[in-house]
């Protein structure tokens, strides 16, 4: 008689550590192709929701006094920014991560909390700011494990010590950002700890999760089915800690539509010619010469 040992199945990407060793069978490619890649976009709104998962960072940004950067009320300059910012961090210049420092310091020196506030916080937190740079890049590893495959030992390394600037084109010392991938990992899980999204933010994220646009309005035989696919790529993207704060259901069904979808997805991607793929990341650090130039706004 055979005996067959029953198979695990695998957990989704984004529950694995940074420091999960390479899965079997699945292919390997050169990282520096597949470098800010558009795509990451579909992400967007799961790693806004993991970054402000912490009450300081969520009061912070939901509260914010500075109205030109509100994401709830400026969506398309909000996304600017930020998309800006992972493109700086990420393969910027040293004098375009300069540059974009002190826009940004200009910007958070407005966000802070005020005497009587239930939350106390402050965007020069280096904690938080710690903490906001931990979720993009864990957030950059779930995409390309997604879409591309598996980093040897090698390259994640190598990515892993080039995530740190994620944090120090921000204020984050050097020596905050955990040692290696294992102290990472170490370092996510007691951060877990301090998640916790109250009903005020979970009412400011939750148009952030299904993309819901202020001021558009689009016929509800519309909009339900569009929102609703919206949230299946903001909910998959997301691991249960988050979806449980967000109380945003999620089962297996869900999980094999999800995986169908970003295999479709992965493959159209890895077909497109590479100026294609890092769009429009590759358009902002354009735009962002061109402000330094003319002496515009950065953020």
């Amino acid at each position: 008689m055979a005996i067959h040992e029953a198979v695990q199945p695998l957990i989704p990407h984004v529950e694995r550590p940074i420091s999960d060793p390479p899965r079997l069978g699945r292919r390997r490619r050169n990282p520096d192709d597949y470098a800010l890649m558009g795509l990451a976009l579909l992400a967007g709104a799961a790693n806004v929701i993991m970054e402000l998962a912490r009450p300081g960072v969520g009061h912070g940004v939901a509260e914010s006094r500075v109205e030109s950067g509100r994401i709830d009320r400026h969506p398309i300059k909000r996304a600017r920014t930020t998309f800006t910012y992972i493109a700086v961090a990420n393969g910027g210049t040293d004098a375009q991560k300069a540059a974009y420092r002190r826009a940004v310091n200009r910007s958070h020196a407005e966000v802070y909390s005020r005497p009587g506030d239930p939350v106390q916080y402050n965007a020069f937190d280096p904690e938080l700011q710690l903490w906001v740079a931990a979720c993009i890049y864990k957030g950059g590893i779930d995409i390309y494990r997604t879409f591309v495959g598996e980093l040897d030992e090698q390259d994640a390394d190598r990515l892993y010590r080039e995530g740190m600037s994620l944090g120090t084109t921000l204020q984050v010392p050097p020596e905050m950002w955990p040692a290696d991938r294992a102290a990472f990992d170490k370092y996510w899980q007691e951060s877990l700890d301090k998640v916790h999204i109250d009903d005020a933010v979970r009412e400011f994220l939750y148009p952030i999760a299904v993309s819901r646009v202020r001021g558009v309005r689009l016929p509800r035989r519309l909009a339900e089915p569009l929102e609703n696919f919206n949230l299946l790529i903001t909910t998959g993207f997301l691991p249960q800690r988050f979806r449980d704060e967000m109380r945003l259901p999620w089962d297996a069904a869900k999980q094999r539509r999800f995986d169908r979808l970003m295999s479709v997805v992965g493959v159209v991607n890895r077909l497109l010619p590479r100026i294609i793929r890092q769009f429009p990341f590759n358009l902002m650090l354009w735009d962002l010469d061109r402000r330094i130039r003319t002496g515009r706004p950065l953020v």
